[in-house]
């Protein structure tokens, strides 16, 4: 399998980088590795697989982000990505959620590497994808770089060579989800420091990263950088990274949106509904005039009955 290039790469997101999402950001994006939504085991191995996995040809390089903790479920579950044609498989250890935390799975993990090490190996084994990891800095109790040295070494050693490292930590006791994306304070530092004296590794760098200046700077540092929010509240943002870093000129906002209007029509002729897929485009626009005006009408409009991608199409004459 060749190698993926990582330099750059779209966070995970839940109720975000679905399918639809996904085709979007690749219409702007040739180079980018994209990321499933964080999908446990358990809803792989009993759920629904074909409407939790598939996912269009045209996303390649796409990598399945998976959570949980039991080495046996997630090896079963790296497999069938294999099979499913991903190109990654990522493990969360990450998310400070309530739910993930007393399901002994994201980012209370970081409290036990031996475990994640475990993980890591029964996947690497039942597969041969890559095996990555996605992190933070630490953990309330177990944060310093020492404690993330010792975490990353421990599942280095299990047979991971990639990590992602959100760089806060996530505090587990006391803020919610959306606080901890905030409020710990970035520490780039520690990411730096571990590439610096684990050079052998690729290490990525997450969090607050919404400028080309901030994203050439941390790749001066690290291996590559993994964009969250700003992909998707500004999906036209990737385009000055597909020009920084590959040299490569997008195709301008309303290519972008003419050639999704084609998935749309697609997508909805197979039924799904319009919301799903037109929800992913009101941030394309961000900063032009008519942005306001193109959000507003698709989200007035596109949960009507029978609504299709005239919706979409409509919204976009109102661009000047």
């Amino acid at each position: 399998m060749d190698k993926l290039d990582r330099r750059l790469a779209v966070a995970p997101m839940m109720e975000r980088t679905d399918r639809h999402c996904r085709y979007l950001l690749r219409l702007i994006s040739r180079h980018a590795l994209l990321y499933s939504e964080m999908i446990t085991s358990g809803a792989i191995l009993h759920g629904d697989r074909a409407r939790l996995l598939d996912f269009h040809r045209a996303e390649h390089p796409v990598a399945l982000q998976l959570g949980g903790g039991d080495p046996r479920g997630l090896a079963d579950c790296a497999k069938i990505a294999e099979d499913w044609g991903y190109d990654e498989v990522n493990l969360n250890v990450g998310c400070p959620s309530d739910r993930v935390q007393s399901g002994r799975f994201g980012a209370a993990l970081m409290a036990e590497p031996d475990l994640v090490a475990a993980c890591v190996e029964a996947m690497a084994d039942a597969c041969a994808l890559p095996v990555t990891v996605k992190c933070r800095i630490g953990i309330d109790g177990r944060d310093g770089y020492d404690n993330l040295l010792n975490f990353v070494e421990t599942v280095a050693d299990a047979g991971c060579a990639t990590f992602i490292v959100h760089a806060r930590i996530a505090v587990l006791g006391g803020l919610s989800p959306k606080e901890n994306r905030d409020i710990p304070p970035l520490q780039y530092s520690l990411v730096e420091r571990l590439k610096e004296e684990r050079p052998d590794l690729e290490i990525l760098i997450n969090g607050g990263l919404r400028t080309l200046i901030s994203v050439t700077d941390a790749l001066k540092t690290v291996d590559g950088v993994m964009i969250g929010r700003e992909a998707y509240q500004n999906p036209y943002f990737l385009a000055a990274m597909e020009a920084a870093l590959y040299g490569e000129t997008a195709p301008d906002r309303q290519g972008v949106i003419d050639a999704y209007l084609d998935y749309a029509a697609a997508a909805i002729a197979g039924g799904t509904p319009l919301h799903q897929v037109s929800r992913h485009v009101l941030g394309l626009f961000q900063g032009q005039p008519g942005a306001r005006a193109f959000r507003r009408h698709i989200s007035q409009n596109a949960h009507l009955e029978g609504a299709g991608i005239e919706v979409i199409a409509a919204a976009a004459a109102l661009i000047h």
